[in-house]
């Protein structure tokens, strides 16, 4: 596939003056996977529909959302109107690595700043509203208070923007509402019980969040009907009026042209479908032993890889230092010419799309997880938080794209080198893997499908569009 070249962008100049007939307003909460998406929602609906699109962040978010903007053509970013909204002043800690919750909790001083974000998010709102025919707010469900001023203004109407699986969205609101979760016996059996795996701080934050969240005139999801059919429609009977678009993320990343990186000069080079891409996204954490174990696995696999051996995110990635991951002495000597370890921010989609890339090790993220089921990418699940146990129950249990690294209710078991060397050679080199490797790629099909005119995706999207600009 083709590559693309992904620079540091400039601010583009905000409109200013002109009136419009409708106008979108994203606004993302604070953490990269969420800023990421709501990008990539912005980008596609004004590079396909020629909509205005604002994008509200900080001046410090609204750069990191440039800078990890994924497979984005910068072309399609400079349509977007970021405006920046100034956040008070935060706590920026460093992840505790060693903590036995995975959950990242040192995010916690950046959310309760932006909980002070409500009134210039309504004065913004108040001064594009009386431009507009009408506004169309789309925003995170972590964002709901700061957005409660749309119900005021008579031309702005809201809609919550779903970053994460719809089966979680149902799983979650079966619980809340004490009602059972619809699947058979035996899946039952093996669905995650996340009690404990959200901390209170969490739970508390939420709380803030859900008192706001029905003016939403409908919710959008980042999914489609060829993955999460029959949860769409477990979910209609309880919520309100939805549209599954996705994947946003470009399928077949068309405008992708060659450019310098690393990884995708080294991929360029290994035979097909015979890369492991180990990466656990933005806010996990490992803890020494656990990287240790890791490259042990990794190295006696034998298994050709790129790991992107990152520090998980702090609240402002543009201060601080990350730590620096010790790997065991030698390591990336010994594996040269069989692994490349990448602690810089890696092309996630890029590396995904490439013939080389056969495997995933993931923390099944939505987000990473939607990428890969996108590029036809089995996944070897290593949730470690939040939904991240539901995505990962998806992939294996329902869509069958994936093995288990390690099982949810062991999480505070260490996991040894032993178990990475098995699971990695039964996903690249087995036939079990391969078998699970076409069911990937065939579905990836699928969904490229859903996404093309007349496919669900597309149908979805344009029904949404026709919506809110009626």
């Amino acid at each position: 596939m083709k590559k693309t070249q992904l620079g540091v962008m400039e601010d583009p100049k905000e409109v200013r003056n002109s009136d419009h007939e409708v106008v979108i307003v994203m606004v993302p909460f604070p953490i990269q996977g969420h800023l990421n998406q709501l990008l990539q929602f912005s980008c596609l609906i004004s590079s396909s529909y020629d909509l205005p699109v604002y994008y509200l962040g900080s001046p410090s978010l609204n750069r990191q959302a440039r800078l990890q903007a994924n497979a984005l053509n910068p072309s399609d970013i400079a349509k977007i109107h970021f405006h920046d909204i100034p956040i008070p002043e935060f706590a920026s800690p460093p992840p505790v690595f060693d903590a036995l919750s995975k959950f990242p909790l040192h995010h916690k001083p950046l959310w309760d700043a932006s909980l002070l974000l409500r009134e210039p998010i309504a004065s913004f709102l108040r001064n594009i509203s009386s431009k507009s025919r009408r506004i169309v707010v789309v925003h995170d469900p972590f964002m709901s208070y700061n957005v409660q001023d749309v119900s005021s203004l008579p031309n702005a109407e809201s809609y919550i923007f779903n970053g994460i699986s719809t089966l979680n969205m149902y799983y979650f609101i079966c619980r809340f509402r004490g009602k059972p979760v619809q699947l058979g016996e035996e899946l039952l059996k093996k669905l995650p019980d996340l009690e404990g795996g959200i901390p209170d701080e969490m739970r508390d934050f939420t709380a803030i969040q859900s008192p706001h969240m029905g003016i939403r005139s409908g919710d959008i999801l980042n999914t489609s009907q060829v993955i999460e059919g029959d949860f769409i429609e477990l979910l209609v009977e309880e919520s309100k009026q939805q549209w599954a678009i996705g994947p946003i993320l470009p399928t077949k990343l068309d405008h992708i042209s060659n450019r310098n990186n690393i990884c995708l000069e080294w991929l360029n080079k290994q035979p097909p479908r015979s890369v492991l891409y180990v990466s656990f996204g933005t806010t996990s954490t490992f803890s020494n032993r656990e990287v240790i174990e890791l490259a042990m696995g990794l190295e006696q696999s034998r298994q050709k890889f790129i790991w992107v051996l990152r520090e998980a995110d702090r609240g402002d990635i543009i201060t601080g230092e990350a730590r620096k991951l010790e790997l065991p002495e030698g390591f990336e000597e010994r594996v040269k010419g069989v692994g490349l370890v990448m602690r810089e921010w890696a092309p996630q989609p890029e590396i995904l799309a490439h013939s080389s890339t056969g495997g995933f090790m993931s923390h099944c993220g939505w987000n990473s997880c939607i990428e890969s089921i996108t590029m036809g990418v089995p996944i070897a699940a290593w949730p470690m938080h939040a939904d991240q146990p539901i995505n990962g129950f998806l992939v294996i249990e329902i869509l069958k794209i994936g093995l288990t690294v390690r099982e949810w209710d062991k999480r505070a078991e260490l996991v040894s080198a032993s178990t990475v060397e098995n699971v990695v050679r039964k996903l690249m080199a087995s036939e079990e893997g391969d078998a699970i490797r076409k069911r990937a790629e065939e579905l990836a099909e699928s969904v490229w499908r859903s996404t093309e005119k007349g496919g669900s995706s597309r149908i979805e999207l344009d029904s949404f569009i026709a919506h809110i600009t009626r």
